[in-house]
Formats: C-alpha cells, sequence, structure tokens
C-alpha cells in the first residue's frame, strides 16, 4: 500500500493513479491492479442510487460504503469523500464524521473547498487524518454554480482557486483534486505547490489523474464529459453476456451435465 510519504515523493516523479470504487465486488478487483488510490467518493450516490447530484450523500452511506471497499481492498490507500455539510455545521462534529470514515477503514479524508474549511484541515492533518482537498468544479456547490460547468474562467475565479490551493497545502492538506478548470490554470497551480495535484478534466500538466470507475469502464450511458475515455464496452460486454444466458436458457443447454449436481 502507497502512503502518504511515498505520494509526496511521487509529485513531478511519475504521475499518480485514483480509481472511485463503492463496494466490495469492485474493491477486489481493483485491489489485484497497480493502481494507487481508491477513492470513495459521494459521487456513489449518483453512480449507485440514482441521484442527481452528490448533495444526497450521507455520513451513513459515506461510511457504509468505504467499510465495503477496504474489506474488498485490504492493499490499497483509501480515501473517502466528506458528504455534503458533514463538515460545515461545527468543527466538533465535523472531526467526529471525519473520524468515522477513517474507523470504517478509509487512510484518508477528502472535503471540497478551502473557504471556511481550513481550521478543519489542520486539525485534522495534525490529529493524525491526512485531508485532501478538492478545488475547481466542487460537484457539492452544483447550486452555486448553476450546473456541472468549467471553473477558473475568469482572473478572479482563477485567482481565487490559486490562492485557495495555497491555503490548503498550508493548512496540511498533502493532495489536491483539481476538477474541471483550464489546463493552463492547472499547471499554474501545480507550480505554487510541494503537495501533488490529481485532476480529473484539468489536462496533463497535474501530478495525477482520477476517473470514475464506471465512466472508464463504458458503464454510463448518455451524454459524457469531455473528460471521459472509455477503456473498455463495459456496456456492449454486459448485454451480450446476459443475452447469451437468456439465449441458453431457452436452448435448454444451461445448466450442462457438468453443472449439474447428481
Amino acid at each position: 500500500m502507497i502512503s502518504v510519504p511515498e505520494i509526496l515523493k511521487r509529485k513531478e516523479k511519475y504521475p499518480l493513479t485514483m480509481v472511485t470504487c463503492y463496494d466490495h465486488w469492485s474493491a477486489k478487483l481493483l485491489n489485484a491492479t497497480d493502481v494507487d488510490l481508491l477513492l470513495v467518493g459521494d459521487s456513489l450516490v449518483m453512480v449507485m442510487y440514482g441521484a442527481d447530484d452528490t448533495t444526497q450523500a450521507t455520513m451513513d452511506m459515506m461510511v457504509q460504503h468505504t467499510r465495503a471497499v477496504r474489506k474488498g481492498a485490504p492493499n490499497k490507500f483509501i480515501v473517502a469523500d466528506m458528504p455534503f455539510m458533514s463538515f460545515r455545521k461545527s468543527l466538533e462534529t465535523s472531526i467526529d464524521n471525519a473520524t468515522a470514515l477513517i474507523q470504517a477503514g478509509a487512510n484518508a479524508v477528502k472535503l471540497e473547498g478551502a473557504q471556511g474549511n481550513l481550521e478543519l484541515v489542520e486539525r485534522l492533518s495534525s490529529s493524525g487524518i491526512p485531508v485532501m482537498g478538492h478545488l475547481g468544479l466542487t460537484p457539492q456547490f452544483i447550486h452555486n454554480f448553476g450546473g456541472f460547468k468549467v471553473q477558473g474562467k475568469s482572473e478572479a475565479a482563477k485567482n481565487q482557486i490559486s490562492k485557495d490551493a495555497v491555503a490548503l497545502e498550508r493548512a496540511g492538506a498533502f493532495s489536491l483534486v483539481l476538477e474541471c478548470i483550464p489546463q493552463s490554470l492547472a499547471s499554474e497551480v501545480r507550480s505554487q505547490l510541494s503537495i501533488p495535484t490529481i485532476g480529473i478534466g484539468a489536462g496533463l500538466d497535474c501530478d495525477g489523474q482520477v476517473l470514475v470507475l464506471h465512466d472508464l469502464l463504458g458503464f454510463t450511458s448518455g451524454k459524457k464529459p469531455r473528460f471521459v475515455r472509455e477503456f473498455c464496452q463495459g456496456r456492449g460486454l454486459v448485454h451480450e453476456s446476459v443475452q447469451q444466458f437468456q439465449q441458453a436458457v431457452l436452448d435448454k443447454n444451461f445448466p450442462s451435465s457438468e453443472e449439474t449436481y447428481e
């Protein structure tokens, strides 16, 4: 399993890889791969439960999924998202929520935004809970943004993201996700930091990349974000396999004698 010191050393050496993981089944598969980090993202509420956005994720949900992923992936560094409003009510409540994710099996927590979170980041990181930051398109702020849109286009927005990135590092964050921002801005932010940046829709100049597992396997239907590349035609494979099962049953050649108890 990779460690926080090793993650820090990877900056500008060779890229980090991170993939979302939501359940025990996929965790077992990913545990056998070379991917560096698994993210139990609050996006699970959209992928697994059909919600329209990530604001519907709850702490109970994140704890249970984190526990399932840890059981399936004992050899992976697991980052768990702190869901909507779980780290904004009070410092004490926020620390309790982060602790619950660590006790469920996470190695680190991820939270969105910097403003209003810096004291928490400092307290967690100084208490033994590594914190991954997240700037740019922060999905929990979807109602402020008016949709899933590229961030950091204006000079003011660019300056704010750069300022927030530096503030998160100073508060103790060990890494930073940059989502849906121009590549030039991601490159600028990376150059200002000594911690690695992990991009999703932020171009090649980050220190690593993250994708949703279901997206990269080709299981997601409908319009895909520009940054998604399908490395497998999952929908077609599942469809064809189920169709073959259906036909084998109709043809009465499943189960065979070898698949039957005498």
